[in-house]
């Protein structure tokens, strides 16, 4: 028997974490699809491998953007998903792909870049005005381009302005096809802007020349759900282990974890701890 990390956890949750080890036996590899901002945060370097020692499932952690995770889940590639797109997520619900949804965490999406801020969108009172300040002075802007959860919210703001620059094919809008991590490091080279979360950024801004130049606004909160792969449809895919993950990653000690992560390094905590809550108390000023 394993021993379990927790101090003086619930009853309940002791029989569930034994039930997950004996689970793991049978089927002992759980496969989570998640967007690369917890992975380059250094997030899941933290939790999973506490879970793995908790639960005695070995994970295949499989970062990508939230569009590619959510299509794993719909194919039934993965197991569980840890996402950040709530639209494209309520899709795969109910469609059916998606057995439990349980929201687990927030943090925010900022536009970094050049500290001289050619564009000036320091001065803009919206994410879409500050969109459209970079659109007019035509300076670098690095897009995923990657239907990530990053990427949707990005195009969710182009809609809100004058310009279409991923239809235009502007030549200041590059795509990168990239993650999160790379794509700033783009954005560094060339002096350019880009919409970040905020954890990935603090992470790695040690290595850019970028600042946070505009934040704040409420179509910049970024929700973070699990979802497990719904077992009617992929009856073979391991949904003890992706249960247990959640359950995992709901709990409360998990939740204080979360919410001290990253504030010994920066200051500031990279996310802030969400389970039991609503997606509508969040979007409440």
């Amino acid at each position: 028997m394993k021993r379990h990390f927790w101090i003086g956890i619930p009853a309940l949750f002791i029989i569930l974490s034994l039930a997950a080890c004996n689970n793991a036996s049978e089927n002992a590899t759980l496969i989570l699809a998640t967007t690369t901002s917890t992975q380059d945060s250094g997030l899941l370097d933290e939790l999973v491998p506490l879970f793995q020692e908790e639960s005695g499932y070995t994970v295949q952690t499989v970062a990508v953007g939230t569009g590619a995770a959510l299509k794993m889940g719909e194919e039934g590639n993965a197991d569980v998903l840890l996402v950040h797109a709530p639209t494209a997520e309520q899709a795969v619900m109910d469609a059916g792909f998606g057995r439990d949804r349980l929201l687990i965490m927030h943090n925010d999406f900022v536009l970094v870049g050049p500290s001289d801020d050619p564009a000036g969108i320091s001065t803009a009172t919206s994410a879409a005005e500050a969109l459209s300040l970079i659109a007019t002075a035509e300076a670098p802007f690095v897009s995923r381009g990657d239907d990530s959860g990053t990427n949707k919210k990005e195009l969710a703001i182009w809609q809100d302005t004058p310009f279409t620059p991923n239809d235009s094919k502007a030549a200041w809008y590059i795509e990168s096809g990239q993650g999160m991590g790379a794509s700033l490091m783009i954005a560094s080279e060339k002096a350019g802007y880009t919409l970040t979360d905020r954890a990935t950024y603090l992470a790695n801004q040690n290595n850019l020349t970028l600042d946070i130049l505009f934040d704040g606004d409420g179509v910049l909160l970024n929700i973070y759900h699990v979802i497990t792969v719904n077992p009617d449809k992929w009856p073979d895919n391991n949904y003890a282990g992706a249960l247990a993950f959640a359950q995992f990653m709901t709990h409360a000690d998990t939740q204080a974890i979360i919410a001290q992560f990253g504030i010994d390094r920066f200051g500031q905590p990279l996310f802030f701890p969400d389970a039991g809550k609503t997606e509508a108390e969040l979007l409440t000023p």
